[in-house]
C-alpha cells in the first residue's frame, strides 16, 4: 500500500516547518511568509497559504518547494500517512 498525503491546513504546514527552523517573518491577507537563514547566511523563504484545509496539488506544491531547503525522506514522514 502506498502512503497517502494527508489532509493539512496553512497552519499545520506551518508548524511542521517551524520544526525545521523556519518562523513566520510575515503574513499578507490569507499567506504567510516563512523563512530561515542557515548557517552560512543564506535566506530559505516559503510561502503557505493559512487555509482550512490545503489542496492536495498546493500541498505537493509546497512540499517540493521545502524538498529544495530539506532532504524529502524527513519532510515527507509529516506530509503523508502510512
Amino acid at each position: 500500500m502506498s502512503p497517502r498525503l494527508r489532509a493539512m491546513s496553512g497552519r499545520d504546514v506551518a508548524r511542521v516547518l517551524h520544526r525545521f527552523g523556519f518562523a513566520v517573518v510575515s503574513t499578507r491577507g490569507s499567506h504567510a511568509k516563512l523563512r530561515r537563514i542557515t548557517a552560512k547566511g543564506e535566506r530559505q523563504i516559503l510561502t503557505v497559504p493559512l487555509h482550512a484545509e490545503l489542496a492536495p496539488g498546493t500541498l505537493l506544491a509546497i512540499l517540493r518547494q521545502a524538498c529544495r531547503f530539506i532532504p524529502g525522506p524527513e519532510l515527507r514522514e509529516s506530509f503523508f500517512s502510512e
